[in-house]
């Protein structure tokens, strides 16, 4: 008895289970990948948006001779919902003469596993991190 060409086309039940699990291995080994470039890139616009905030306190001291005062008028804080995940604030208080900014992952929000920790930059430009893994410093951090 020959097979009918109907009986030819479709797929057996161990050819699928065989493909279900390679995607789901595949599957496995791209998305932690995945998450750890989205929070690279959450890490960059924090990153960016603490030298904009920065250069605002710039702006502000060429216009007064002091950094004292809140934050400057920046829409980063707030844009595509970085506010969910970095909180932007000063490490203490702005003085006359200086300053220091940093970028405090959110605790409950998606970058609270990133290793990089909490993002600074103080009124020299000069950049770091706190709360790192082992690993990971500001040249490092920043530059990704």
């Amino acid at each position: 008895m020959h097979a009918t060409r109907s009986q030819l086309i479709g797929f057996t039940l161990i050819e699928l289970m065989i493909t279900v699990a390679i995607v789901g291995i595949l599957a496995a080994i791209a998305y932690p990948s995945y998450q750890d470039s989205v929070r690279k890139s959450w890490r960059a616009n924090a990153a960016a948006c603490l030298s904009e905030l920065a250069q605002g306190m710039e702006r502000r001291f060429t216009g007064s001779s002091s950094y004292v005062g809140g934050l400057p008028p920046s829409g980063c804080p707030n844009e595509g919902g970085m506010g969910n995940r970095y909180a932007f604030s000063f490490t203490s208080a702005a003085t006359a003469t200086a300053f220091s900014l940093q970028a405090v992952p959110v605790a409950s929000g998606p970058q609270a596993n990133d290793s990089c920790g909490t993002l600074t930059i103080n009124q020299m430009g000069q950049k770091g991190v706190t709360s790192a893994a082992n690993g990971y410093d500001a040249a490092t951090c920043w530059r990704r």
